[in-house]
């Protein structure tokens, strides 16, 4: 039974509620955005791709019906000769829509050198990004990711590297497109580096696709070589971050990342204010590439109910 002072504190919040604008009443109902989004980078079933079991039209469905994932990070070798093949694209497109999956961003690598120390081959390399650019814009990407090599100083690549990132910045920007760098080995791995070549750049399209894993400053060879802190360089990368790469290799007994802290890079990519598409990367041998997405994804969404 309520006394008539709760009667009356009762009535009193239903009538304030009933004042409420529909359209607050309609946001309390709707269910909280994700912490962030799970995206498939296509270099996960790298092998399956070269082996011809599977093909850059296949990866959209088995993105969704096989992990129900509806974000997808495409690989340009993977259908090198399409970016302007209107026909291949508007296949690629209609799969997407027909699936519910959105096309996050190109990943592009063999086009040259956007910190060449040659002028005339740095324009080449940028004008070569041209077409997949406008493939990215096609496909309703945000994003194409590009690398940032180069050769010199320290100092001279920043530069060399800065001006061939803005001018195909200037590119994009036509597109409504981004250009965003990966830490991928060399100086590019430096995180206070590729920090300071954005510093350089200052464009607003033009940003960063922090790698958990890709911090090896001496190239890609065997034995331990000589690596940058990676949860360091994340940092440093995060503040010009336009979509992440969660790389991984190997899981333990609990189903956690062995050689990376998961749950360290994703407070470090969340604390940056970061909430869009997180890209898994599988890059192990053990187990197969199937498995080894579904326990990457497994660990992403086990992290994200957490910190939620």
């Amino acid at each position: 039974m309520l006394n008539r002072r709760e009667l009356l504190q009762s009535a009193a919040a239903v009538g304030a509620t009933s004042l409420l604008p529909a359209s607050r009443l309609l946001a309390a109902d709707a269910p909280a955005e994700p912490l962030f989004k799970i995206s498939l980078a296509e270099w996960s079933l790298h092998n399956a791709l070269q082996a011809g079991k599977i093909t850059n039209l296949d990866f959209p469905r088995i993105a969704k019906e096989k992990f129900g994932i509806e974000g997808v990070e495409y690989v340009n070798q993977f259908f090198q000769d399409k970016a302007k093949d209107t026909k291949y694209l508007t296949e690629l497109k209609s799969i997407c829509d027909g699936l519910g999956v959105t096309s996050v961003l190109i990943m592009c690598d063999g086009e040259g050198a956007l910190g060449d120390a040659d002028d005339a081959k740095r324009t080449e390399a940028v004008e070569n990004h041209y077409r997949w650019i406008e493939a990215a814009k096609f496909l309703g990407c945000h994003s194409i990711r590009v690398n940032a090599q180069s050769s010199g100083s320290y100092e001279e690549q920043q530069k060399l590297a800065a001006d061939g990132l803005g001018r195909l910045g200037d590119f994009g920007q036509e597109h409504d497109i981004n250009v965003i760098v990966e830490n991928h080995g060399g100086l590019s791995s430096n995180g206070e580096w590729l920090a300071g070549v954005m510093k350089l750049v200052n464009k607003p399209n033009v940003g960063t696709l922090p790698d958990f894993g890709n911090f090896r400053l001496d190239g890609w060879g065997e034995g331990p070589g000589e690596w940058y802190d990676k949860y360091k360089g994340v940092a440093e990368l995060m503040p010009f971050a336009k979509a992440v790469s969660a790389k991984s290799h190997v899981f333990d007994a609990e189903g956690n990342e062995a050689e990376i802290d998961y749950r360290k890079m994703m407070k470090i990519v969340l604390d940056a204010g970061y909430h869009s598409w997180v890209g898994i990367e599988w890059e192990g041998s053990d187990p197969d590439e199937y498995e080894g997405i579904r326990l990457t994804q497994k660990l992403l969404e086990k992290i994200r109910t957490e910190m939620s």
